[in-house]
């Protein structure tokens, strides 16, 4: 029969275990960004893909590095987006013609003239796409204007967006991660048009 002394060690070794257990296992939080609008930064205008080598870059973590990717494999439908991978995929557009308007309070980007995404500065709200629904916040981190979209299995879709002062061109940054596994980067380029 176990000492007074063994068994509080024993309850203190099994609370230490449950704390470390629910640690490991908590599921990605989202961190609000700055609503705020860095001085001089506007990602206003309409902006076409950069076609050719080096425009686009996708990364596989453990697959060696993949070139440029047409744009017509790159692009999927709705409904294809539904019925593979993680729901988050579902938040991720693509277009060779972006319109962006940037207002005081947030983003709009328009890819192809048919899907418009609205973004708010600031925002942590849950957002929907027809019945699959995920967190999202945006907003600003530096000159560099961030959304992230976490769904309901713990897969977060990362975009960040920035201008390259030297040479004027709209950098798109995106990345998928299921908790700590990074499942593919990609970066796309686009010039004023």
């Amino acid at each position: 029969m176990p000492t007074i002394i063994q068994r509080h060690l024993i309850n203190i070794l099994s609370l230490g275990f449950l704390l470390f257990a629910g640690c490991a296992s908590a599921p990605p939080v989202l961190i609000s960004k700055s609503a705020a609008v860095p001085a001089g930064v506007n990602l206003s205008g309409t902006w076409l893909l950069r076609e050719g080598a080096g425009s686009m870059r996708l990364t596989i973590p453990g697959e060696p590095g993949i070139g440029p990717i047409p744009i017509g494999q790159q692009s999927r439908s709705r409904s294809a987006k539904r019925s593979s991978g993680t729901s988050a995929q579902v938040f991720l557009e693509f277009g060779k013609l972006l319109k962006i308007t940037q207002t005081d309070h947030g983003l709009f980007i328009s890819y192809d003239r048919s899907v418009v995404r609205e973004y708010t500065f600031g925002e942590n709200r849950l957002v929907s796409v027809g019945p699959i629904e995920a967190m999202r916040v945006s907003g600003w981190e530096e000159d560099t204007f961030v959304a992230e979209t976490l769904d309901k299995d713990g897969t977060t879709l990362f975009e960040h967006w920035s201008l390259d002062g030297v040479d004027g061109v709209l950098v798109r940054d995106i990345r998928m991660q299921d908790g700590k596994e990074e499942k593919f980067s990609l970066t796309q380029l686009f010039d004023r048009k």
